[in-house]
């Protein structure tokens, strides 16, 4: 699935640099508040839902190749990580949902790893 349905199916908001988010495919999501989980669990090409929302969730995407990172509960990450986000070519959305709920709407979208 594109990382552009994901977006406008969960109504997901930008926090980094507009870009053609259809040509960028997720096939899986891993979802902790954990970075030591993340970094033994998630998959490279994916989206990590969580509600962590400093500078090192971009240190731990960027190691992994994580596509994109999902910022739940309206957390807000501040401008130095998004501007080191952008840099590292990784979208960070945010949404006022729970982790819960965004991964069990990934779940229906059919991403089930």
């Amino acid at each position: 699935m594109d990382l552009k349905t994901i977006i406008e199916t969960l109504d997901l908001t930008l926090l980094t640099d507009e870009r053609d988010f259809s040509d960028i495919h997720i096939d899986s999501a891993y979802m902790s508040d954990l970075l030591s989980c993340v970094m033994t669990g998630a998959k490279p090409h994916g989206v990590w839902v969580t509600l962590i929302a400093n500078i090192n969730i971009v240190a731990v995407a960027s190691l992994l190749e994580i596509s994109a990172i999902i910022i739940t509960e309206d957390a807000q990450p501040n401008l130095e990580t998004i501007e080191r986000a952008n840099r590292e070519e990784i979208v960070l959305l945010s949404t006022k949902e729970s982790s819960y709920h965004v991964s069990g709407h990934l779940w229906y979208l059919g991403i089930k790893d």
